[in-house]
């Protein structure tokens, strides 16, 4: 380990009030929280290795980390049916950090109807008005609408430099198109055209490692156990540790108040299973011991699709001509002599959150911007300039399952989203295509638009729309909903609305899965406020108080899509 402590499984320290699995998102922001007051004692454990070194830290090199086995447990899904049979890349971070070390770094709370629908959905005191103040209390935002930001958080959030002309002529296009257009998405007015945020601080990838975690250790308290968690060690339907294998030993790490599971959307709920608590007739198909049958555990698995619609760009200004060797070693070396340049910035400088059509209240659509026409994940670009706008719809009716494979902890699960397997989501996905083929046609991009590259012109139809989309949309990497929160009393909750496991003592889950509903946009801001207001629950204190801050909801919305 490359900061704080860290010692070797098998010695005395292998106990503590809090053992928390998982560094990621909300996992470094509960160990921070929990040992702040320096009364308890935590540990983190955590599968993956260090984050240093440049293909994490700068933030332009985003599409290395998630295609190496280094750093990502590398999940894909089963054939999906709807999708011609294909697999899709289901990246999560197995490294300090967790997947705030190997994602996009784009900072996107959610709208605020996202969480008082979580509430109305039995996660009682998850409502807007609830989560607003842990959103301030974590962040550190460059900019943005003074009321509703935070701005001495350990998070850092700030927006690029908008250098490429592209970045303005997007939001432009959508005010043309007679879209509204944001001063800050993040803050009372989502809806719109506008700046993106990043979580990048003085040039660098500013993930929970470097927020929260490395502080945290530096603290006589915290500990972080480098293993793979097997099960969680139930007695007497409590938790009291977890099992973990570390240097080909198997040893147990002993919680003497709480186990905390933070391990995403995909090992949250399959540690449960291999801990017997999950669906019984599954559990005892693998030969598990049921010790709590919660059919939840593992449905309920949501995510966010996109496709990229690519332009022709007849200027040579966008990042094509920095894709050579040599370009790249100038981005390299400014960025490691001074965190500055286009190797500071992970290029996603402009957004767009809007409504499909009247008749929905509040957005359902983003547009990430990108001033290069290149995969997400830098495998396939473009034979020349272009740019493109990733889009999709936010809130798809499709659900899917985490399931075991195997009762082996070093197996992956079965990973099954059902993707486009409702109607509604072609529907709202020909339109999604359509809606961003209308904003590249606008006059703000009349100077630099040359042909459609992708889907092209020949694709017209609603019939040849879906055929592309069968062959090219990809996951933007949102899993979520495997572990849903809910009301006790709800057979197909897996926590109640203070994270604890329903129907045993002494365990939470709180990360990405426990949400009911996929938020509106990217999920690492959402997840890091989880761990913030589930450490609140779990030292038993009184939660932040409500806000009185309402967000603004387009007048129109009833008679128009903008």
């Amino acid at each position: 380990m490359t900061s704080g402590k860290h010692f070797r499984a098998g010695t005395a320290a292998h106990e503590a009030d809090f053992v928390i699995v998982g560094s990621g998102s909300a996992g470094s922001a509960l160990a921070h929280r929990l040992s702040e007051d320096g009364k308890n004692s935590v540990i983190v454990v955590e599968f993956g290795g260090t984050d240093i070194g440049p293909l994490i830290q700068m933030p332009s090199a985003l599409s290395y980390p998630m295609n190496m086995g280094l750093y990502d447990w590398g999940f894909s899904t089963e054939p999906e049916p709807h999708l011609n049979g294909r697999r899709l890349a289901t990246p999560r971070g197995k490294v300090i950090g967790g997947s705030s070390s190997i994602n996009g770094m784009v900072y996107v709370r959610g709208h605020a109807r996202d969480f008082d629908h979580w509430e109305e959905q039995g996660a009682a005191g998850w409502g807007y008005a609830d989560v607003l103040p842990y959103f301030q209390r974590m962040e550190n935002a460059a900019e943005g609408d003074e009321a509703f930001r935070g701005h001495d958080g350990p998070l850092h959030v700030k927006r690029g430099h908008r250098v490429n002309p592209l970045y303005r002529a997007f939001v432009e296009a959508g005010r043309q198109a007679g879209f509204e257009t944001t001063s800050d998405y993040n803050g009372e007015k989502q809806e719109g055209f506008g700046w993106m945020e990043q979580t990048i601080h003085n040039g660098r990838r500013w993930s929970v490692a470097n927020a929260y975690l490395r502080p945290a250790l530096k603290r006589q308290n915290v500990n972080l156990v480098r293993g793979l968690a097997r099960r969680v060690i139930i007695e007497n339907q409590r938790a009291v540790g977890v099992e973990i294998e570390a240097q080909g030993v198997i040893q147990v790490v002993n919680a003497r108040r709480e186990v905390i599971l933070a391990a995403s959307a995909v090992n949250s709920p399959k540690l449960l299973m291999l801990s017997g608590i999950g669906p019984a007739s599954h559990l005892k198909d693998f030969g598990i011991d049921v010790v709590a049958d919660r059919p939840g555990v593992g449905a309920n698995l949501q995510d966010h699709l996109e496709v990229y619609v690519q332009q022709e760009s007849v200027q040579p200004i966008t990042l094509y001509s920095k894709l050579n060797l040599f370009s790249k070693a100038l981005i390299g070396a400014e960025w490691l002599l001074f965190k500055s340049g286009l190797g500071a910035t992970n290029h996603f400088e402009a957004c767009a959150f809007v409504r499909s059509k009247a008749g929905v209240d509040y957005p359902d659509i983003q547009f990430h911007f990108l001033p290069a026409a290149i995969r997400y994940d830098g495998k396939a670009h473009a034979a020349g300039h272009g740019f493109q706008a990733h889009v999709g719809p936010m809130r798809s009716k499709s659900r899917g399952a985490v399931t075991l494979r195997s009762a082996d902890p070093r197996v992956a699960p079965r990973i099954l989203f059902n993707y486009m397997s409702h109607p509604d989501d072609w529907t709202d996905f020909r339109h999604a295509v359509r809606l961003t083929r209308e904003i590249f046609g606008q006059k703000a991009f009349e100077p630099f638009r040359g042909r459609e590259l992708s889907p092209g012109a020949a694709v017209q139809t609603d019939d040849e729309i879906d055929d592309w989309l069968r062959q090219h949309i990809e996951s933007a990497y949102h899993p979520c909903g495997s572990c849903r929160m809910g009301r006790p009393d709800d057979r197909h909750a897996v926590v109640d609305a203070e994270t604890r496991v329903i129907g045993i003592e002494g365990l939470r889950v709180a990360d990405s899965s426990i949400f009911p509903r996929v938020t509106n946009g990217n999920l690492n801001a959402p997840s890091i406020m989880t761990g913030e207001k589930a450490a609140d629950h779990i030292l038993g204190r009184q939660p932040l108080a409500p806000s009185n801050l309402e967000p603004w909801i387009n007048p129109r919305w009833q008679t128009s899509d903008r």
